[in-house]
């Protein structure tokens, strides 16, 4: 029997609209939140992570506005822009976009940024509390991956979970985030020795190493639920025939294009081994913008009561 498909998009349109009400409550009480973007340059794919942000603030009613710096701009002009934004009540959010120019130290600058309006969890100030279970912000994509094991009704408590990557974006914070619902986790990374054995101890796997169909079926527990956090675009003509050689419409579709997004996870590997599993795209992506509009409606209501 075929897995469950885990479907970010609708878990993505339940949550945005559930937040528009929120937000026309707020509203209706003088507090409407209010989320910045900050764009440094012309970087084509931060434009439309930026577009598709700022477009997600107007479905649900939040108030946006868009920086738009040059590319020249400097570590202590952006520290500038930051500070200014810090100071503003109308802004409950600030989203710096990345990656930023190489002239500007990134780090400074998303630190630089208070942390009752970090909206993307990256400070460390957020990532401390999510790690001594305070009141914060929680980085969007782990968020995200939280709400679609909740909302389709896939028990943590207790279950035993691997998490594939240790970054400070997914990795780590997700490893929390699952500790905090009473799981038991397991955090691996390129240095962990027979990954696919500690892998098909989970009952909950998510892969997050960055590494196009990666995880195959030897990784998997039958029965088990796959988050797969990976988004790699691959064009080689052999590589697409391994992975979708069993899958004659998907290649087709790389003839057409010339290319496909695909996961961490092999597609035909978590279809026929996993229990449940979110695919690529459309199923742990959706929830990233939809876990920024959740964390600006939080940080709203915590910094003004």
């Amino acid at each position: 029997m075929p897995a469950r498909i885990l479907d970010g998009k609708l878990i993505r349109d339940q949550i945005l609209s559930e937040l528009t009400a929120v937000v026309a409550t707020l509203a209706d009480r003088g507090k409407r939140p209010g989320l910045v973007a900050v764009l440094v340059g012309e970087d084509p794919a931060s434009r439309i992570y930026v577009r598709n942000k700022i477009l997600a603030c107007e479905k649900i009613g939040l108030f946006s506005e868009t920086l738009r710096p040059p590319a020249e701009t400097t570590t202590e002009e952006l520290l500038a822009i930051v500070a200014e934004l810090n100071g503003r009540d109308d802004v409950d959010g600030i989203l710096v976009q990345l990656p930023l120019p190489p002239q500007i130290d990134a780090g400074r600058v998303l630190t630089a940024i208070a942390p009752a309006k970090d909206v993307d969890g990256f400070h460390p100030a957020s990532m401390g509390a999510l790690a001594t279970g305070r009141p914060g912000l929680v980085p969007c994509t782990p968020a995200g991956m939280i709400e679609i094991l909740k909302r389709s009704e896939i028990p943590i408590e207790g279950r035993r979970a691997v998490v594939l990557g240790r970054s400070n974006i997914v990795g780590k914070p997700v490893a929390l985030l699952l500790l905090g619902e009473n799981a038991t986790v397991t955090v691996c990374h390129s240095r962990s020795r027979d990954l696919p054995a500690i892998a098909r101890e989970a009952d909950i796997l998510v892969a997050a190493l960055g590494r196009p169909a990666m995880v195959t079926d030897d990784y998997i527990k039958p029965g088990a639920t796959v988050l797969d956090v990976g988004i790699n675009r691959i064009s080689d003509a052999s590589e697409a025939e391994r992975i979708f050689g069993m899958r004659p419409k998907k290649l087709e579709r790389f003839r057409e294009k010339g290319s496909l997004l695909i996961g961490d996870v092999d597609p035909v590997a978590a279809e026929e081994v996993a229990g449940a599993y979110t695919p690529v795209p459309g199923g742990v992506g959706p929830l990233t913008i939809a876990m920024l509009m959740s964390n600006t409606v939080r940080a709203a209501k915590l910094r003004r009561g």
